[in-house]
């Protein structure tokens, strides 16, 4: 079987009071079309049109990347209109066509999926359940029964309980109204049919749009049976209209994730407080971790570690045993089994520890290699070096990489011993087991087991006297 997938994406999202279009605002650091395109794009046999209009440009070069073919509502009339563009159909007073390649490809025998690029929690298996009823005689519609059905199209049914048609909140009577069972505005038709009522669809009604919801009443009226689904939860097929739905549904996201991670064994210490912003694509046994943690992008984390409150994570690589204290900001790093990071440590792109490293508080690591061993434990920024095993960086060092223009490296080979408050002018070597005194500004290389240092001369002058203000 054939699919091909309509995303509709142009609408502006009047009541999110904003000027991005409402498509491209975030759930999980993630645009609301993204999770739609990235749910049905594992779909087999599938084609993918998404449909914009507000913002067209942006929405298209923000979401460059998707593959999909993209068609433009140049004006918006109605869903109805906004299918019609991508068959490049034209209703009697149906405005804009469409640019002109939407319709391509679309066989009279493919199943038409319908989507909303605002609902970006529906799942996979709903949508193959949906697909599943529709043949040469049926087409289906994906219905949810809501205690507050405000807003929503009604399902309207005969007594035998068959759906007749579609009836939209302003057009409907008041005893429609007290329908819950309510359209998702999320179908599936084969392609012959659709373009046969799509080209009957008029503006009649109080909003003078394009309803694609008339198709239903055309279907009865051709003796097509209607089937109904249900998805698995109400939050699945719930739009997003104004900041409080998408804030729902972030939680609702949120704790769909933090239960996965609990039920591979993961302990977390409140899921409610919990943020998982992409994907963990290898996952140990006996991980903690405590509240307010952040994982974003692309994440590895081994087995028995433990990730201290307040702490976030993006795109790195986690290795077994290790203990991130509470606080901690770590981005594109990869750290080494058993070492210890933080509190208050930011390991900052390109930085690479081996195993059993310790980064301490307030101590800031980028573009960086520190080997097996060493330690960096206090109020330190390492920028653009080479770390040996076994080394010690005192309180307070500097690694001087930057000349305001051009960046240099340091080398500190293996087992050296770097003093407090220490300045490394780069370009530097610090030479094996060598030894730098506390207070020294290093500007040339320091050779293997010995002893440098640069300091001003003590001495205390004799019968000094401390100023005192005197008295007015």
């Amino acid at each position: 079987m054939k699919i091909t997938t309509i995303i509709l994406a142009a609408g502006k999202g009047t009541r999110m009071r904003s000027e991005l279009p409402k498509i491209l605002h975030k759930i999980a650091n993630r645009s609301l079309l993204q999770h739609v395109y990235d749910t049905v794009k594992q779909l087999e046999n599938n084609t993918i049109k998404i449909v914009v209009g507000y913002g067209a440009e942006l929405v298209t070069s923000t979401l460059k990347d998707l593959n999909a073919d993209w068609v433009e509502q140049k004006q918006q009339l109605g869903t109805g209109h906004a299918v019609q563009q991508v068959f490049d159909i034209h209703s009697t007073s149906a405005g804009q066509a469409s640019t002109g390649a939407g319709h391509e490809g679309i066989a009279d025998t493919d199943t038409v999926l319908i989507l909303c690029g605002d609902v970006p929690l529906l799942k996979l298996a709903t949508i193959q359940s949906l697909i599943a009823k529709v043949d040469e005689q049926s087409m289906a519609l994906l219905t949810a029964n809501l205690a507050n059905p405000y807003g929503y199209g009604r399902i309207v049914r005969d007594t035998a309980g068959q759906v007749v048609k579609i009836v939209e909140e302003k057009d409907a009577s008041a005893s429609e109204k007290q329908i819950d069972e309510i359209n998702t505005g999320i179908m599936a038709i084969k392609g012959r049919q659709l373009k046969k009522w799509l080209s009957r669809l008029n503006n009649n009604n109080a909003q003078g749009e394009y309803y694609l919801t008339d198709v239903i009443a055309m279907a009865v009226a051709d003796q097509v049976n209607i089937v109904t689904s249900q998805p698995r939860t109400e939050d699945e097929v719930l739009g997003i209209n104004n900041r409080i739905q998408l804030s729902h549904l972030e939680r609702v996201y949120q704790q769909e994730q933090a239960y996965s991670l609990m039920e591979q064994g993961v302990t977390l210490r409140d899921p409610m407080r919990f943020d998982q912003r992409g994907s963990i694509v290898s996952l140990g046994q006996d991980i903690e971790i405590d509240i307010n943690v952040i994982l974003e992008g692309k994440n590895s984390v081994g087995s028995h570690v433990k990730i201290g409150a307040n702490t976030n994570i993006k795109n790195s690589t986690i290795g077994d045993n290790v203990e991130i204290l509470a606080n901690c900001i770590i981005e594109n790093a990869v750290i080494g089994q058993g070492s210890r990071i933080g509190p208050f440590a930011r390991l900052r792109p390109e930085s690479v520890l081996a195993e059993d490293v310790h980064i301490g508080n307030f101590v800031e690591i980028k573009k960086s290699s520190v080997a097996a061993g060493s330690k960096i434990n206090h109020l330190s920024y390492i920028g653009d070096t080479t770390v040996g095993s076994k080394v010690n960086i005192g309180a307070g060092t500097i690694t001087c990489n930057y000349d305001g223009v051009n960046k240099f490296r340091t080398i500190i080979e293996d087992g050296a011993f770097i003093g407090s408050d220490t300045q490394l002018v780069a370009p530097v070597t610090i030479g094996k087991n060598a030894t730098i005194g506390a207070g020294s500004t290093i500007t040339k290389d320091s050779p293997e087991n010995q002893l440098t240092l640069s300091r001003a001369k003590q001495m205390t002058v004799a019968g000094w006297q401390r100023p005192v203000k005197k008295e007015t």
